[in-house]
């Protein structure tokens, strides 16, 4: 398998071109589409349109309870008292920890705003003027800039040069760290804004910090733009990947829709994640894995696959779960969009009938499916849980529930492991019948033939024809027995016979004697 087909974190989207600066997905050049890298000329490409839709941006209507903004009125505490349990005084600064927490969130997600810093680095403050004192007083220091306000009047904030530097080294070097935003001017000396690129980044930083409050993984459980390259010369990103074993999802790649782009591209990336989850990994033998899988072996087919090397096991059967996350224009345009994607892309999403349908196996075999969940952002904010609340939908099914039940397959192994049982039950008992009508019955008593005694038989084969062999055990070894009380007295009588001739002959010799003396 060559190199260049795995997902290479340090070689995508925000890498530098060599003809411009450095670029990413929300900055395009004539290197890059807008959305993902220009595919050959065989993949149907549709271009992105610009935002046209609302700020993603929740409200303060929609932000959790108990939390309220910097700007609302405080009534029982000082403006400059922090959010303390009852009883403190302690007056809030911004601290070195919280400097450190909101550098590595921007080198990780490159642009995000104050309320979603807050979201994702401090969801037990009660307001988010701490994250945004913190963002002040970095720019300050020359290490965040502000890069644009979206349309809910948020400012979007990203790192300076001097700050992108700082927050590579506050990084694990397991963490990529996304590509510096500079600054770009136009002919007037006026900053260049890319209010659609803009609006999908927010997008999908929000989608970070709801679901990292949530309680699914940390900042550090995420990437962004993950390369996924194909052997026809297309690479696939992912906007986000998720990382949360504690939270029973071992990884999960996520999709950000603005409701923008035509559902045909949406379907198009799940082709193409399919495409990639079926690439087999280095070295591994072809026709093992097609025999796996005409065998239909399950998890064994994975054995032979590249992705298990670069994601962790998902515990579940399938491939890596893919999640897109609808937000923008209204309710009944979100909704119709997930119906319209549902019937567009079952084939991929949908698993294959396992074998003995005809048997009462309802069970769906998983293993080569993607699980496809979506939500909306505008319904995770408006649930009491957040995104740990039933938000989710798995396409195929008509119920919203938790990320982890979405994810679950009750009717995939579970279910057919279960209906295997109760259908070799059955048919061991349909077998058991007809062996018993099949049982022979004894000639003379109408007694049914015991297991040995009709095992005894069927072992002799063509030779099993004698009249005993259609008698029971008892009553054969009743012929036996009777048959050999008959040659005994046979016997005896013939003896008896033989002793009467025999002493018959000496009275005649005796007599014959006597006459001649």
């Amino acid at each position: 398998m060559p190199a260049d087909l795995t997902p290479d974190p340090a070689r995508d989207r925000h890498a530098p071109c060599d003809r411009h600066a450095p670029c990413d997905r929300h900055a395009p050049c004539d290197r890059h589409a807008p959305r993902d890298r220009r595919p050959s000329e065989d993949i149907d490409q549709v271009p992105q349109a610009p935002s046209t839709g609302p700020s993603i941006t929740p409200s303060t209507a929609t932000s959790p309870p108990g939390r309220i903004r910097a700007g609302q009125p405080r009534k029982s505490r000082p403006a400059d008292t922090f959010d303390n349990p009852p009883g403190t005084t302690q007056v809030w600064k911004p601290t070195g920890v919280r400097r450190k927490e909101v550098l590595r969130a921007l080198g990780i997600f490159q642009r995000a705003t104050a309320d979603q810093l807050w979201r994702m680095l401090r969801p037990a403050d009660r307001h988010d003027r701490c994250t945004r004192d913190t963002l002040k007083a970095l720019e300050k220091t020359g290490l965040v800039r502000e890069e644009t306000r979206l349309e809910s009047g948020h400012k979007l904030w990203v790192l300076t040069e001097k700050g992108h530097k700082e927050a590579k080294l506050l990084l694990p070097k397991s963490v990529r760290i996304s590509a510096l935003r500079k600054l770009r001017l136009d002919a007037k000396g006026r900053p260049v804004k890319d209010d659609g690129y803009d609006e999908h980044a927010a997008a999908v930083t929000l989608t970070a910090a709801v679901l990292t409050g949530a309680g699914f993984g940390t900042p550090l459980s995420w990437q962004t733009e993950i390369a996924h390259k194909l052997p026809y010369g297309y690479t696939q990103y992912a906007d986000l990947t998720m990382r949360a074993p504690d939270a029973r999802v071992p990884a999960m790649l996520l999709e950000v829709d603005r409701v923008t782009e035509p559902v045909d591209e949406l379907v198009d990336k799940l082709r193409r994640y399919t495409d990639w989850f079926e690439l087999l990994a280095p070295k591994a033998d072809p026709n093992k894995e097609m025999a796996a899988r005409y065998e239909q072996l399950g998890s064994k087919v994975q054995q032979f696959r590249l992705w298990p090397l670069l994601y962790p096991a998902t515990g579940r059967e399938g491939y890596v779960p893919v999640a897109f996350v609808f937000t923008g224009k209204t309710a009944e345009q979100r909704e119709s969009r997930m119906q319209r994607l549902e019937q567009a892309a079952h084939r991929y999403f949908a698993g294959e009938p396992y074998p003995g349908q005809g048997e009462g196996i309802t069970a769906v075999d998983y293993h080569q499916a993607v699980p496809v969940v979506v939500t909306e952002l505008e319904r995770i904010t408006a649930d009491p849980a957040g995104a740990a609340g039933k938000v989710w939908r798995r396409l195929g099914r008509e119920e919203w529930q938790t990320l982890t039940e979405a994810l679950d397959n009750p009717d995939g192994d579970r279910l057919y492991l279960v209906q295997w049982r109760e259908a070799k039950r059955r048919r061991e008992e349909r077998e058991a019948a007809k062996k018993e009508a099949q049982r022979p019955v004894c000639v003379q008593c109408g007694a049914k033939f015991t297991d040995e005694r009709w095992q005894y038989l069927l072992g002799r084969g063509r030779s099993w024809g004698d009249r005993t062999d259609k008698l029971c055990g008892p009553c054969r070894d009743e012929h036996f027995a009777r048959l050999e009380a008959e040659r005994a007295a046979r016997r005896e009588a013939e003896e008896a016979a033989e002793r009467e001739t025999a002493e018959a002959e000496v009275k005649k010799g005796r007599g014959l004697f006597g006459r001649r003396r």
